[in-house]
């Protein structure tokens, strides 16, 4: 029997250019107490002169978190547990007692899950489980060659990412066949699977864990599984959120890069050549840095993961993806509302603007962020969260919460100008879609 959550929603999305208050989880109301490692203090990053701490450039609005942990640990002797008991309640009055600060007490985002190894009709896939079964899925599929831990890290470890989705979700990352960490090479003999393949098996993972309709997050390669996924099977999917997503097949420029890519990586493996490649498929160049500028801290982490790869696994995801055709004619018959968004400077802007035009135009956003390639998730992951807070305020599966916050805390209102509030300040940039109609006289 089938979990089904999610509502059918009945009123259109508020326009994911409004800003909102700051994404928190409040205090429980009863008094109950909170253990201190589900307990953070947000203080202000230093930033440059003449802007607000809370603000370093549009687009992100960054913060230090030290996390305290004083849990005991099973098995403690009984002086032990008491010493701990002793240190949480001396942490949570040192917090309580802070001044210019604000305490959040929200769930916290394991690096890693609980995986599982599925047996599907096309194969193995690996599934990674965070949070509470109980609550709404949020199914995530990543780009090529990468995992949910290359691909989603950045967003989730946010900590307002924290008490928005996991608050609301249980999160299941899909790895694409053999893309997962520690994977084996996959045996040669083994078809190569279609995009067709993919999305059904994303319909088997779906009844593994008795999920009826879920909320889907993909990026890129992912976003067209995930949208394939939701025209196959429509009463499974609730809402669509794709970070510069693919809807058309491949342009004869693309198909020629992917061949070039699939050649090297069938012959070389994931050579130096296949990683540049893949870097310039994901990030900003303003990332990517140049002679005179290093590469990003992000860059070099993706780089090492890039690392990590099957090269064969790679190459079986690009030839299904290289093979993908055109979804376009469908997507006005998704039954299910789409937010959409784009790096100002992703090689698929233009995909994902024509995919938007496409689509049904009251269920659907599009919302590019400035100064960003292809993978908002990692590059900036804070322009999306108010974008998803209002797209799943129509759900009813979030409220904003009411906290009250020193009037010296950076976070305050009073502390952050008028203008640094306004979408372009926040590096995000709703996107008109223009409909030619042709008149016949």
């Amino acid at each position: 029997m089938t979990r089904d959550w999610l509502p059918r929603p009945q009123n259109l999305i508020a326009p994911p250019n409004l800003i909102g208050p700051p994404l928190i989880t409040p205090r429980p109301k009863d008094g109950s107490k909170v253990n201190p490692i589900d307990r953070i203090e947000l203080t202000p990053r230093q930033a440059p002169r003449n802007i607000p701490a809370t603000v370093r450039h549009a687009g992100r609005i960054h913060a230090t978190v030290p996390v305290q942990l004083s849990r005991g640990i099973s098995g403690n002797t009984e002086e032990e547990e008491e010493e701990a008991e002793e240190e949480r309640a001396r942490v949570e009055g040192e917090m309580a007692d802070s001044s210019g600060s604000v305490s959040l007490d929200m769930e916290m985002y394991s690096p890693r899950g609980k995986e599982h190894l599925i047996k599907t009709s096309q194969g193995l896939v690996s599934v990674a489980v965070f949070g509470d079964p109980d609550k709404p899925a949020l199914v995530t599929y990543p780009d090529l060659a990468l995992n949910y831990m290359s691909c989603f890290q950045g967003l989730f470890s946010c900590p307002e990412a924290c008490s928005l989705l996991l608050h609301n979700f249980c999160i299941y990352h899909i790895s694409p066949p053999g893309h997962e960490l520690g994977a084996v090479t996959m045996s040669p003999d083994d078809p190569v699977p279609s995009v067709d393949d993919l999305a059904d098996q994303v319909a088997e993972v779906l009844n593994f864990f008795g999920l009826g309709a879920v909320m889907c997050m993909g990026v890129t390669a992912g976003a067209y599984i995930l949208t394939l996924f939701a025209m196959k099977y429509k009463h499974r999917v609730i809402g669509l959120i794709l970070v510069s997503p693919l809807c058309t097949a491949p342009s004869w420029t693309e198909w020629l890069l992917n061949k070039v890519m699939s050649n090297l990586l069938y012959f070389y493996g994931m050579c130096g050549v296949v990683k540049e490649l893949l870097l310039k498929r994901y990030f900003s160049k303003e990332l990517r840095g140049c002679a005179q500028v290093p590469e990003s801290d992000i860059v070099q982490a993706c780089r090492r993961s890039l690392d990590e790869r099957q090269s064969s696994n790679v190459w079986r995801f690009l030839e299904a993806i290289n093979g993908r055709p055109d979804l376009s004619e469908g997507l006005r018959k998704l039954q299910c509302r789409s937010l959409i968004f784009v790096g100002e400077h992703s090689p698929f802007h233009s995909e994902a603007v024509h995919m938007t035009s496409k689509m049904d135009r009251r269920y659907s956003a599009l919302v590019e962020v400035q100064e960003c390639g292809t993978m908002v998730t990692e590059e900036q992951p804070h322009a999306m969260l108010i974008p998803i807070e209002y797209f799943l305020m129509g759900y009813g599966l979030y409220k904003a919460s009411k906290v009250s916050v020193s009037p010296r805390s950076p976070l305050s209102p009073s502390c952050i100008s008028p203008d640094l509030l306004s979408p372009e300040s926040m590096g995000l940039k709703l996107k008109p879609i223009k409909t030619r109609i042709s008149l016949e006289v």
